[in-house]
């Protein structure tokens, strides 16, 4: 009855501890007694008998008694096993095959031996694997002298010799492997390869009775034995992992359950192996075994419990009494690394039931304090160990060699938390092998080298890699030299038979099928191999030896070797993905329950942050401490976090890391650490989020990369002198190099870039690293490589990967040589050997598993080879070894890969073995680096060409990186270019990139995007060199003497008057600094598709609302000012960013439309340059600003500042319009200006650079000043408009205060001679300041004169010059070019483009002429409104004129043209337009700009660069002709130069025909094409060309390749009525199809790019593996042998291959949280936020369309209704466009009619709380919002909380650009990586994109 209730397995741990309270008081300890059955062993007369309970069995002696198991059953068997056996007896009885299944360990194998050793039979064991094939089991060839023979398998032989087949792990077997068995377990029957059958036993007696033996041998029929049984053991499938059993196969078989022994059986058990140790307790830890074994508990998913274990546990616990329980427990169940947060809390949940927990932690043991050879026992050491104060000692095998005291080695520091480690492994070396289990590069190999040590072992490293097959483990095939086929022992067999430590490196990579082939070595220590050899425990063997009384030679001529009693295996592995089920592809859970049995585990934890400073204060002594230390505090703060891309980054900084880091630091103290992490973490190649994060980190530790920028600029060269070579500051001696041929040489150009790169590696190279080169296709790392070994002068090998490269490959190729196998060394082996340097290129094409072999060559100096050799490092161990490779000490490895992820899909190389690297990033070269370098492939091309092909590949550059596109376009296809263009200089530069881009015609997107690029820097791809549109010319008027100017120096007073000045120092208030912000321009050339006067335009990043008020330039900077806020914009011509400062908070906004000002700017000369000064008209305030700094000060010119405040009250009020005042700035780049006010009657100069303000009292009201020269100046009287030239001293000093004198200006029209009453004079507008070059008044006069001249302008003219003027006295002559009309009287100013906004009226004139005088283009230039312009002239007829802003009058004085150039309207205006208007009368302001040409600005902020001298416009338009090319559409000849046999008789002119026929050849006619001596065309000898007139009709190419017209409208309609059938289909209106083609739209290119990298890692996921064991397909390396022999499955081929168990791929899980509040609504006027939101959304729903089995999603909304309004379901995803408009319409409705609030936060939490309980791969929560968080009271660290909430769900906020910096200083408090801000709402679906492919696909 009891039984019964034991037995139950969901039931068991309730039952178990029922019946334990019950009874225990009871019975006490001894008291559990039943009925039981017993084994009986009876000696009779007729033999001897074995009977269990009533079932007896009669015995038969073996025949070969070594092969009857030993020592298998204990003295005391459990009721529960002898019930077992019973029940085999009787299925042996019956002569049926058993199965016994049960979870996994040892017990169902002990049983099945326990019953052959009872009943005395021999037994055939074969641990089945994934690798286990049908010659495995029946029968092997094997070559004997030249011939094959058929060598009988455990099968057969069983069959055969009557012996019982026991099959361990029928689950690991490939599917059709084992139905070969199946007729012979149903029949006893079996065919074999070799001719023989095997027949049952009675059928076989049968046929006995009519035929003899031998006519049955000559059928070759063999009796299979009645004796013969199999016995299978196999685990549950379903539950566990592995193939599920075949039903022909499974019905073949009787099973029985052979579940863990019952409670009381193994607390009997546990009790006697534990008697230290308290009763409770013991019971306490099988409690908890047993309820973790329960269904409920794998229901939870928590592994089961190795009960199995807790024997070994206990002898531990025995020799340590005090040792925590809990702590036993993590090793024997390491929950902490195998489960996740629910897990872990399930196991503490039951630790703490069974009161097992630690309250308080007792002492563990702290450490070993000594090791010595223990005297009564060989092959043992006594430890002992320090417990709480007091020593304990116990005994431990050992190895051979001596042992050594702890922390006497000078490799290895010891840290208080290693030794306490090394502490308890000894514990667990007392019973069991290990297993150490940590994050690479924590130091595993080391303690497990250190622990070696110390126990006297000698080590045998076994690299662990993914393909190993159980052959590769445990034995492989070689041929002797005779050619007879042989096996040869691996590493692990004469491990265990010489008693070493076996060392398995990597058992998380090794397939869980090949490793059972060891369970039962690490279970029972024994091991059958391939060759029929038998190892045994070294006590079994003892007791075998006895019982037959045999040598070891003898046993040794059996086949049967003892096990080295002293042998152990030591595990290591990296911690199991926690939480990740059987469904992520690539992350199996490797810690499953049949590996908890194998081993005792062991954490290696991270050290703490001293530990590890000691650690590396220890190994680099002379390490910068401060540097270390900020080091640690990076990693230690990378550690701690929880966030799954922050913890990848904390990888690539393992402790192996951190040291080499600190090696380098402490050779090159002076380097920075930011640029060492930023290597190791390959942060170049990370993704755009792990970047932000890593950055962010730095910046937290305040270590950011210092690199001055003049250290990319310094100077690096290479040079190599006398033996040594020097690349930068780091020099090593050149390698005399025996074997010249295999150093490389190569074409290379120094950059600076790559030799920074090169000086970083020689660093490395001289610390002893091997290096790894990560970077793009293209980028130059083979020839960076190829360059340093050839400095170097290292000779290398050379090693391609690709993605069939096994590991066979990389170190050895087999190839057959008269029947005998022989070995050819790969480069790998060669390099080593010779100490050439490895180069091992596209290592990321190789499967990882592959190349992780090199980590022990690199690590450890060791590694094995296929035939056998080894490689090793250490010269001394090499000593009288055989077969040993020693490393020579020259060998390096470089290896190159390309970077991880999209778009090259490698594998992650660097990912897998980063850490055993020194790591370099090559990136592209930096654009001057890259410039210079195409100078040299390119001497002649032209430098504008290479700056635009280096800037539009930079471009494109950072949009790869970016993820706009997926191709990173490199510096090799560049150089192609050039290389292209050096050679034929005549072909266009856009011709000759489309030999990169062609690649990119057929993708739409994609094509754009790089057109657009390509145009965005000028480079005209797809233009005709017929476009050219240049504006009419018009002539000018003739040239006329209008009139003379005098100058009046007569004594006259009133004509001479002195104008008294005074000097005073100017008041300077300030500096206050304000923030210059610096913002990107996307400058874009204009002369992309067709050729004009416009060079370049880009806008300028202002708000609608803001109004330009004033431009101007210096060299080649451009200012412009804005007066809505004031601002001032600073711009390079040719730069890239245009800075911008704010002065806001300087002239506050006042109450609107009342106080309008007016900025004019002044830009300062040397040695301010880059320094402005600002003036307010109405104010008068004058600022002075510096765009570096940021610094403002203002200068007060007057001393009465005061009065300005009471006057600019009353200035509004009073009605009548005030004076402005003005500032003159045509000397500002001599840092002085002047000032004055309309009306008023004094001159203020300013002289910035000595402070000084002189004023000049005037005797007339002045109406404009024009700087003539910088000591005469022309004013004009206010109402008179009389002319005066004020003449000053050059310098003016406080002391002699200096007189100016005033001359009035006579002026007489030229009709009247001098002296008459002159014609009303319109006032100049434009007066320059300096003269025209003599060559340009000659030209525009049409006259040979050398004179001081100023060119004037003014309405009446389009321009006049005044020669002689200002500094000749005698009249001078105004030579005039006059408009048929005065601009001024041209009515019609409102016609213009905006004449509705503008209010009609025009108030007062406006405040800006734009007029410019270019004086070397001989030009005047002014920006006309185009009411103004004669368009009827420029425009033909039925030509309606462009809407233009303006035009630009340029007239042309040496040509005497006059142009009319059309400026584009503006995208935007100010709704503010009487203000507009007041500010200029077209819609542009204008400037000359330094280079010639002129710049204008109009009022939307849009910068355009016009170029209008007739000479440089000529000269550009070659140019850019040039760079179209000469495709001219003349045909193409392809002409053959051949001698035709027929001489060339002596040229003669031929016959005329008089017809005059076409002819063509034939050697007569003159005049013909195509002949040999006669004139003509194209022919060969003649005289001389004749061209008899025969008109060639040719079609232009272009119209040759035009479709015809009726084609194209045929295919546009077919495409339209598509459309519209689609439409139909899914009942959708036109309208709403084109509503939802705008959101569609906006999101295409994203979409497209998403849904490529989606398809390319679908495609990853679907790569097939090599099947091997396959009768057709390659021929597979490591079967050669097998193929000598004559098998047949020894080809491999590549195929899909089955995932073991099946398991369920689960999708990711992705959830979009949109923000549908009312806000998004309210503020989706200003930055359209609710629309991107919903472009988001339609991106989403677009990109996942068809991936519904890879990633499920929903769209969940949030507002002030509520946290979960849906939007979309998850099981109902929008299918077409019509039902993704109604999600999107749905979205705007919402957020127009919602409450107002805020949920963002509620939203989030509970989204990702009921994301993290659904099953998915993978899960990811995106939240979008506006950042007004703040508003609504909610915290941004609550918010933060929220997001990192879960490990298991990776969610992510994008904000949406909110009011002021919400968003900004939000994004500082959140994590890194998980927030972006999205000022631009453009961003958002980049953001989007960005998000998926940095984190859903790097684990795909």
């Amino acid at each position: 009855m009891h039984t019964q209730v034991l037995r139950g397995g969901a039931s068991a741990a309730v039952a178990a501890r029922r019946v334990r309270n019950i009874l225990g008081s009871v019975l006490g300890r001894g008291g559990w007694k039943w009925r039981t059955h017993e084994v009986k062993l009876l000696n009779t007369s007729s033999g001897d008998t074995v009977t269990i309970g009533e079932i007896s069995y009669k015995l038969k002696t073996p025949r070969n008694p070594e092969l009857v198991p030993v020592k298998h059953i204990s003295d005391s068997l459990p009721q529960t096993v002898v019930q077992h056996l019973r029940w085999i007896m009787q299925k042996d009885l019956l002569g049926q095959d058993v199965f016994l299944i049960g979870p996994p360990g040892p017990l169902r194998r002990s049983i099945a031996m326990q019953y052959l050793e009872l009943t005395k039979r021999e037994v055939e064991y074969v641990a089945l694997s994934r690798d286990t094939t049908e010659t495995d089991l029946k029968q092997r060839r094997e070559i004997r002298s030249g011939t094959a023979f058929y060598i009988d398998q455990c099968a057969v032989r069983a069959a055969t010799k009557g012996r019982v087949l026991v099959l361990e792990g029928l689950e690991k077997a490939e599917r059709n492997v084992l139905p070969v068995l199946n007729n012979l377990l149903e029949n006893r029957e079996m065919q074999l390869e070799d001719g023989r059958f095997l027949m049952s036993a009675e059928r076989y007696d049968k046929l006995l009775q009519d035929h003899t033996t031998e006519e049955l041998d000559s059928r070759k029929i063999v009796r299979v034995s009645e004796d013969f049984r199999v016995i299978a053991l196999g685990l549950p499938v379903p539950k566990y992992k592995g193939n599920p059993l075949d039903p022909p196969l499974r019905s073949r078989f009787q099973a029985r359950d052979v579940y863990y022994l019952p409670f009381k059986d193994q607390l009997e058990l546990l009790y006697t192996a534990g008697p230290n140790v308290a009763a409770e307790r013991v019971s306490q830890l099988l409690s908890l075994a047993t309820t973790l074994c329960s269904q409920e508990s794998s229901d939870l998913g928590l592994p089961d419990f190795p009960v199995d274990n807790l024997l070994p546990a206990l002898h531990v616990l025995n020799a340590f009494p005090t040792l925590s329980s809990q702590q036993l427990v993590q090793r024997l169940y390491p929950y902490d690394s195998i489960l996740g947060k629910d897990g872990r809390a399930a196991v503490e949940g039951v630790l703490s039931r069974f009161e097992l927990l630690d309250g308080r932690r007792p002492p563990a043991p702290s450490a070993i304090t000594s090791v010595s050879r223990a005297t009564g026992l060989e092959g043992h050491a006594d430890v002992s160990l320090r417990v709480a104060d007091k020593d304990v000692t116990f005994q431990v095998p050992a190895g051979v060699k001596e042992t050594r005291p702890p922390n006497s080695s000078l490799a290895f520091i010891s840290t208080p938390s290693h030794s306490q480690l090394m502490a308890e492994m000894m514990q667990s070396h007392m019973v069991k092998d290990i297993c150490l289990i940590g994050a690479k590069g924590c130091g595993k190999s080391v303690i497990a080298t250190e622990f070696a040590a110390m126990l006297g072992y000698s080590i045998e490293p076994l690299m662990l890699y993914q393909d190993m097959t159980a052959r590769d483990l445990l034995q492989q095939r070689f041929t002797l030299p005779n050619g007879d086929t042989a096996w040869r022992p691996s590493p692990l067999v004469t491990a265990a038979m010489e008693g070493k430590l076996l060392l398995l490196d990597g058992i998380h990579r090794v397939n869980l099928g090949t490793l059972a082939v060891l369970s039962r070595l690490l279970h029972d220590r024994e091991l059958d191999l391939y060759d029929g050899t038998r190892l045994l425990r070294w006590d079994r063997y003892q007791t075998l030896k006895e019982q037959l009384q045999c040598s070891d030679e003898q046993l040794k001529e059996r086949s049967v070797l003892p096990i080295h009693p002293s042998f152990r295996v030591l595990a290591l592995a990296e911690p199991p993905v926690v939480g990740a089920g059987a469904g992520s592809r690539g992350q199996q859970q490797w810690l499953g329950p049949e590996l908890l049995t194998m081993f005792l585990y062991h954490t290696v934890t991270p050290m703490a942050m001293g530990e590890e400073m000691d650690l590396i204060q220890g190994l680099t002594c002379d390490v910068p401490k401060e540097a270390a230390q900020q080091l640690l505090h990076l990693t230690h703060s990378l550690r701690k976090t929880n966030d799954p891309t922050v913890q990848s980054l904390a990888s690539s900084l393992s402790t192996r890391q951190l040291l080499r880091i600190c090696r380098r630091l402490s050779r090159y103290p002076e380097e920075s650490i930011a640029h060492a992490v930023n290597k190791a973490c390959l942060s170049r190649f990370l993704p755009s989020l792990a970047r932000a994060s890593l950055d962010k980190s730095l910046a937290d530790c305040s270590m950011q990369d210092t690199r001055d920028p003049s250290e990319h600029l310094r100077d690096l060269s290479c040079s190599v002198k006398d033996g040594v070579l020097t690349i930068g500051n780091v020099s090593a001696p050149v390698h005399s190099a025996t074997e010249k041929m295999k150093v490389p040489d190569v074409l290379f150009y120094d950059n600076p870039q790559h030799m920074m790169v090169m000086e970083d590696m020689l660093k490395d190279f001289l610390l002893g690293e091997h290096l790894l080169l990560v970077g793009n296709q293209g980028v130059g790392k083979n020839k960076i490589v190829d360059r340093f070994l050839h400095l170097l002068n290292r000779p290398r090998e050379y090693l391609q990967l690709h993605r069939d490269t096994t590991v066979q490959t990389l170190t050895l190729q087999p190839s057959v040589r008269d029947g005998i196998i022989m070995y050819e060394d790969s480069p790998l082996v060669k390099a080593v050997k010779l100490g050439h340097i490895l180069v091992i290129d596209e290592a990321d094409k190789a499967p990882t598993n592959v190349t992780c072999i090199l980590k022990t060559l690199v690590e450890s100096g060791e590694m094995i080879l296929a035939d056998g050799r080894r490689i090793l490092s250490d010269p001394r161990e090499a000593e009288g070894r055989p077969n040993v490779v020693v490393m020579h000490p020259d060998f390096r490895m470089l290896v190159l890969a390309n970077r991880p992820g999209f778009p090259f899909l490698g594998n992650d190389f660097f990912g897998a073995l980063g850490d055993i690297f020194s790591c370099h990033a090559v990136d592209n070269p930096k654009p001057q680096a890259e410039l210079a370098m195409l100078k040299q492939y390119g001497p002649d091309v032209p430098d504008a060409t290479l700056q635009k092909l280096v800037a539009a590949f930079g471009d494109l550059r950072s949009m790869a990186d970016r993820g706009t596109i997926t191709y990173p376009y490199s510096t090799r296809e560049v150089v192609n270019v050039v290389k292209h263009l050096q050679k034929f200089p005549e072909e266009g530069l856009a011709n000759v990139v489309r030999n990169v881009f062609d690649f990119d015609a057929y993708n739409k997107d994609m094509r754009e995007v790089v057109i657009e690029a390509l145009h965005k820097h000028g480079i005209p791809i797809g233009a005709k060199p017929s476009s050219v549109n240049l504006a009419k010319e018009l002539p000018l008027p003739e040239v006329q003497i209008t009139g003379y100017w005098t100058i009046n120096q007569a004594g006259n007073a009133r004509r001479k008057l002195l104008c008294p000045t005074e000097t005073r120092p100017i008041d300077v208030k300030g500096p206050v600094f304000l923030r210059v912000q610096s913002y990107p321009c996307s400058r874009q050339e204009s002369r992309a598709l067709s050729f004009s006067e416009e060079k370049a335009h880009w806008q300028i990043p202002m708000d609608e609302v803001n109004i330009i008020c004033d431009v101007a330039t210096k060299d080649d900077e451009l200012y412009v000012a804005t007066c809505n806020p004031v601002s001032l914009y600073s711009m390079k011509e040719r730069g890239d960013a245009v800075r911008c400062m704010e002065l806001y908070d300087v002239f506050p906004r006042t109450i609107s439309g009342v106080w309008q000002p007016l900025v004019t700017v002044a830009p300062l000369g040397s040695p301010l340059d880059g320094q402005a000064v600002l003036h307010e008209e109405q104010s008068n305030t004058v600022l002075h600003l510096d765009m570096q700094t940021g610094a403002v000060r203002r200068l007060a010119l007057s001393p009465d500042t005061d009065q300005s405040s009471t006057k600019a009250s009353s200035w509004w009020s009073s009605k009548e319009p005030q004076g402005a005042h003005k500032m003159c700035h045509d000397f500002a780049h001599e840092n002085w200006l002047l000032f004055y006010k309309e009306e008023g009657n004094q001159l203020e100069v300013l002289d910035v650079l000595e402070g000084r303000v002189h004023s000049i009292s005037l005797p007339i009201n002045l109406k404009s000043v024009h700087l003539v020269a910088e000591d005469r100046w022309l004013l004009l009287e206010s109402k008179t408009n009389q002319k005066f030239l004020l003449t000053k001293p050059m310098h003016m000093s406080a002391e002699e205060a200096g007189v100016c004198q005033l001359h009035s200006i006579g002026e007489d029209s030229a009709s009247s001679g001098h002296g008459a009453a002159s014609a009303e004079v319109p006032p100049p507008q434009m007066l320059s300041c300096e003269q025209l070059p003599n060559e340009n008044l000659s030209a525009a006069l049409d006259q040979k004169i050398v004179s001081p001249n100023r060119i004037l302008a003014d309405s009446g003219s389009f321009a006049r010059v005044v020669v002689g003027f200002p500094d000749l006295v005698s009249p001078n002559e105004v030579y005039s070019f006059k408009r048929p009309v005065d601009l001024s009287l041209v009515k019609g100013a409102d016609s213009g483009a905006h004449a509705l906004l503008r209010g009609g009226l025009r108030s007062s004139p406006a405040k800006r002429d734009n007029c410019v005088g270019l004086l070397s283009a001989n030009q005047v230039v002014r920006a006309l409104p185009p009411s103004k312009v004669p368009l009827r002239e420029i425009y033909p007829k039925d030509v309606t004129p462009p809407m233009t802003a303006a035009y630009l009058e340029v007239t042309d004085l040496s040509s005497k043209k006059v142009k009319y150039i059309p400026v584009p309207r503006s995208m935007t205006v100010s709704p503010y337009t009487s203000w507009l208007s007041k500010v200029s009368e077209s819609d542009v302001l204008m400037a000359a700009l330094g280079s010639g040409g002129v710049v204008t600005v109009d009022m939307g902020g849009h910068v355009r660069l016009w170029e209008t001298g007739s000479d440089t416009l000529q000269r550009s338009l070659m140019e850019w002709r040039n760079m179209i090319g000469s495709g001219d559409g003349r045909p193409v000849q392809i002409t053959i130069q051949r001698d035709s046999g027929l001489d060339v008789t002596a040229p003669k002119h031929g016959k005329v025909d008089a017809n005059n026929d076409p002819h063509v050849g034939g050697n007569q006619w003159a005049g013909g094409t195509g002949g040999r001596d006669t004139a003509g065309l194209g022919g060969k000898g003649g005289p001389y060309r004749l061209d008899a007139g025969h008109k060639v009709h040719q079609v232009s190419q272009a119209e040759k390749d035009a479709v015809p017209e009726e084609v194209r409208r045929a295919a546009r309609e077919m495409g339209e009525k598509a459309f519209k059938e689609k439409l139909k289909e899914i009942d959708m209106s036109e309208y709403d199809a084109s509503t939802y083609e705008r959101f569609s739209n906006a999101v295409r290119r994203q979409v497209r790019s998403l849904r490529v990298v989606l398809d390319s890692l679908q495609a990853k996921g679907k790569e097939r593996q090599w099947l091997k064991n396959q009768a057709l397909g390659e021929l597979d390396d490591a079967k050669i042998i097998d193929g000598l022999t004559g098998e047949k499955a020894i080809y491999k081929r590549r195929g899909e291959l089955d995932p073991e168990g099946s398991p369920q791929q689960k999708p990711k899980r992705l959830r979009v949280l949109v923000d549908v509040s009312g806000s998004m609504y309210r503020f989706n006027g200003v930055d359209g936020r609710l629309e991107r939101s919903m472009e988001a959304v339609c991106m989403v729903m677009e990109a996942l369309e068809g991936y519904e089995h890879r990633f499920k999603y929903d769209v969940v909304g949030h507002s002030g209704d509520g946290y979960d309004i849906e939007l979309v379901r998850a099981d109902k995803v929008p299918k077409n466009n019509k039902d993704r408009l109604k999600v999107l319409k749905n979205m705007h409705a919402h957020s127009q009619f919602c409450m107002s609030g805020d949920f963002t936060l509620e939203g989030t939490d509970a989204s990702i709380k009921e994301l993290a309980r659904e099953e998915a791969d993978e899960h990811f929560v995106v939240v979008l919002s506006d950042a007004n968080l703040e508003r609504y009271g909610i915290r941004p660290e609550r918010f933060a909380q929220v997001l990192t909430s879960d490990p298991q769900v990776n969610a992510f906020a994008i904000f949406i650009g909110s009011l002021g910096d919400q968003a900004e200083r939000l994004q500082k408090t959140l994590p890194a990586g998980r927030s972006f801000v999205a000022m631009d709402t453009k961003q958002i679906p980049q953001i989007l994109q960005q998000i998926f492919t940095s984190t859903m696909l790097s684990s795909a």
